[in-house]
């Protein structure tokens, strides 16, 4: 996956923004089309976010991933126990599995 910039980002935000148009805010129990600054404000919130996503999605999908500290010590105990404190025990490999189903971006 190529790593995007800011700017690219914008961009795409602002196709996905103005093919969304008209967005509607509501204010005083009145609803109306964003402003101007509303639509920029959402663009570079938009381009934000995907930038995150993009830089730190994968550290949240790993975290998401990994099991427990406890079940994490655990098998490391086991494979310590079972002298497989290396890449044969149970706990790289499920690590290893985490880093290959999210990995960085490059």
């Amino acid at each position: 996956m190529a790593i995007k910039t800011i700017e690219q980002f914008r961009t795409e935000a602002t196709s996905e923004i103005n093919a969304a148009k008209p967005m509607k805010a509501q204010v005083n129990n009145q609803v109306r089309e964003f402003t101007d600054a509303e639509y920029e404000t959402a663009i570079e919130d938009l381009a934000q976010s995907k930038l995150d996503e993009q830089n730190n999605g994968y550290k949240r999908s790993r975290t998401e991933s990994y099991g427990s500290w406890n079940d994490q010590l655990d098998a490391l105990w086991h494979d310590i126990d079972q002298g497989k404190l290396d890449k044969t025990g149970s706990w790289y490999k499920a690590v290893k599995q985490v880093k290959d189903d999210n990995p960085k971006p490059s």
